[in-house]
């Protein structure tokens, strides 16, 4: 029935797009404005900028520093050009080098680390709504950057499209040339202006620079400080698009653990997009296989409650967040990680984007697949976004997670009704936000369903204060969302200064935090209390020293090693204290390392905790990082001391920007279990991959296997 209503729903807003008039509410930077020229010529991305499109354009100049402060202009300079015509829009980057010798570029790797590459990013703001919009780029190997932004500067480089580029060098300077379609993104069809702002980091001088000149304290991605982009004549109509992704899957898997026989499978499915409008997309997937995912980097969990993992799969995450951007991490009624992982996706649909200028729509609808321990279940959500102001928004969101033909005692649905208010003042100096969901099952309840909350943080270039609050009810239940614990009130002050003195060391401040957990009642059960010293140095090293002090009144009986059939008793109460310092290394060098070591109590007993990191590489195509953590934990008897290690040696491979091996090595103490991750991708065609995943689990005990799979995947995008 969503899918129906969707379809519905995607004529309508096609409709509505039409009729919207373009609005300019750029407040800061207004002045600075690039015209855009239609091309007269074919313009050819070969990283030589001499077609006479190019020697005509508008130029974007005179690029300001922002970091290590943001006083005066850029040292290394930069220039921009841009032309378009009726399919795509083109970009030449010019980057002047002002200190001689090699660049820094770690790899080929798509969407690359931004501090560990020297880089330019493009940010376009194209629907003028200065929260939302799209990024680009390219480090000086070549690797591509491209992710999608929201809440004003976010950038998720999980999402990818189909666009081109290429880089060349000079002794002087390095250029990079793009082209990228216009059915690649999406915008308001017939406009004449979006907001964009051009940022490039310059790793041998330590010097981060914008277009439009951004304050140091937020990134150049705020969409709050864009300059103009005028395009000669409004751009093309809106077009169906349409574009199609088949895959075809093998396997063989063997489980030692259970002792069962090899399992070998092979399957097929597509994800498919629809351009309803050049605003709005459909998406469509059959049997998804999310196989290629990169693995879940381990912790050691000394916590009690549930341990919180991003998302990684490119079906969920275009316009991620209308549905998972609601409440906070800790308490959100939609985590798209609940569908998918503990039975296979059959089919599902999405319907996401913008109505018009103020309003945007998600809708989703997704099936599982009956297994041996969970009956087959309907996903659906809801979304609806009204932007206020500046740049507030307000929303609301519907979430049922529905079992299909299950009779019994299971229940029939969890269902979760929310309300969001995001506020971010017009300079981004004031953000906050401010929540309420209602849980909905067929069982009687005594208390609360609710989750409530509320934030504000004002921010400067010296002075950061921030206050959260939030409430959840003892029977609050989201099953589809991620509620790290339930029954209790929460207020969290923190503050922090920051002294830039332009010197040896660039920044430095001292930042207090304080989280206060009650109960229902508002008594006293947990808190945290921290202060600690910031510094920054002017060759990007970092060091930071703290003390935490803690406050634990258990609400149920607790193992603090998770590993011994011994427990805390519920309702015993624990103070402890404990220091820590950390040491983070020039990123900019090949060889680079950090440190971390924290000293004191915990619980009734101690705990030293050490981690690290070695890293070295052969840029652009070694890369070979060694994480290192340690626990040594004593508790009194009738607890033994506890040591847990987790090794992750990664070894990452680019031998061209199309062909990438990982290697990623997990031994776990605490689970008692080593991973080994292996993953071959070979992007044959834009977008399109041929994967090869080898995963490998063992007892750390004596070393038998537990379980092993290989996976080959082939896919490739129809456009």
């Amino acid at each position: 029935m969503l899918i129906i209503c969707m379809q519905a729903l995607s004529g309508w807003a096609f409709q509505i797009e039409k009729s919207q008039p373009d609005s300019l509410q750029q407040t800061f930077n207004k002045d600075y404005v690039l015209r855009v020229k239609k091309a007269q010529n074919p313009i050819q991305i070969d990283g030589v900028v001499d077609e006479p499109d190019w020697i005509k354009a508008e130029k974007a100049t005179n690029f300001y520093r922002v970091l290590p402060v943001d006083t005066g202009m850029a040292e290394s300079q930069s220039e921009v050009v841009m032309t378009y015509d009726d399919k795509a829009f083109y970009l030449a980057f010019t980057f002047f080098d002002t200190i001689p010798g090699k660049r820094i570029a770690e790899s080929f790797r798509r969407d690359f680390v931004f501090g560990n590459n020297d880089n330019f990013l493009v940010f376009f703001d194209t629907f003028l709504d200065q929260t939302n919009g799209f990024s680009f780029g390219a480090s000086a190997s070549g690797a591509k950057w491209d992710g999608i932004m929201h809440d004003g500067s976010a950038v998720n480089l999980n999402w990818d499209c189909k666009w081109e580029s290429e880089t060349l060098h000079s002794d002087d300077r390095w250029v990079t040339e793009m082209r990228i379609p216009f059915r690649s993104i999406r915008f308001k069809s017939g406009t004449d202006r979006w907001y964009v702002n051009f940022s490039r980091l310059d790793l041998k001088g330590n010097e981060k620079s914008a277009w439009a000149p951004v304050p140091r304290q937020f990134p150049t991605a705020s969409l709050a400080y864009t300059g103009v982009l005028e395009w000669e004549d409004p751009l093309p109509k809106s077009k169906t698009m349409f574009s199609v992704i088949p895959y075809v899957f093998g396997s063989v898997a063997k489980d030692y653990e259970a002792g069962t026989k090899a399992d070998y499978q092979t399957d097929f499915g597509f994800d498919a997009k629809i351009g309803v409008s050049t605003s709005m997309n459909l998406d469509l997937t059959y049997n998804p296989d999310f196989a290629q995912a990169e693995v879940d980097e381990q912790v050691t969990n000394l916590d009690r409650f549930e341990l919180f993992f991003p998302e990684k799969r490119q079906f969920f995450l275009e316009n991620s967040d209308l549905f998972a951007g609601y409440g906070y991490d800790v308490v959100t009624p939609f985590f798209s990680r609940r569908i998918g992982l503990d039975a296979p996706v059959l089919f599902g649909a999405r319907l996401s984007g913008k109505l018009d200028n103020n309003w945007r729509l998600g809708l989703m609808d997704m099936q599982t697949e009956k297994t041996s321990l969970l009956p087959a279940r309907n996903f659906a959500v809801a979304s609806i976004q009204r932007k206020l102001f500046a740049r507030s928004s307000a929303g609301m969101i519907f979430v049922n997670k529905e079992n299909i033909n299950e009779p019994g005692d299971v229940q029939d649905y969890n269902r979760v009704v929310g309300f969001d208010y995001n506020l971010a003042s017009s300079d981004n100096t004031w953000t906050g936000k401010l929540f309420y969901h209602q849980s909905f099952d067929e069982e009687e309840h005594e208390h609360g369903q609710y989750a409530q909350g509320a934030s504000l943080q004002y921010q400067t270039r010296n002075v950061k204060v921030r206050m959260d609050q939030t409430s959840v009810g003892a029977d609050y239940n989201a099953e589809v969302g991620f509620v790290r614990r339930t029954g209790y009130n929460f207020l969290g002050p923190s503050l922090s200064y920051t002294w830039v003195p332009n010197k040896k060391v660039i920044a430095h401040g001292p930042f207090l935090e304080s989280e206060n957990f009650f109960n229902t009642d508002y008594e006293k059960i947990d808190y945290v209390q921290t202060l600690g010293y910031n510094v920054e140095f002017t060759n990007r090293a970092k060091a930071i020293v703290g003390v935490k002090d803690f406050f634990v009144q258990l609400q149920h009986d607790f193992d603090p090693t998770r590993t011994s059939e011994h427990f805390l008793p519920a309702g015993s109460e624990h103070n402890f204290t404990q220091f820590w310092a950390e040491f983070l290394s020039d990123n900019r060098k090949n060889f680079k390392w950090s440190a971390l070591y924290s000293k004191g109590s915990f619980y009734n007993g101690d705990i030293d905790f050490m981690e690290g990191m070695i890293g070295y590489r052969i840029q652009p195509y070694v890369n070979f990082a060694m994480n290192v953590s340690y626990n040594e934990i004593r508790l009194p008897a009738p607890f033994e001391k506890a040591n847990f290690w987790l090794l992750g040696p990664k070894m990452d491979l680019t031998f061209s920007d199309k062909v990438f091996l990982s290697t990623f090595v997990q031994y776990n103490e605490q689970i008692e279990n080593m991973n080994i991750n292996m993953r071959f991708q070979w992007r044959y065609a834009p977008v399109s991959d041929f994967f090869i995943v080898y995963t490998d689990n063992y007892f750390t005990g004596d070393w038998t296997s537990r379980n092993r799979a290989l996976v080959m995947k082939l896919s490739y995008w129809f456009n």
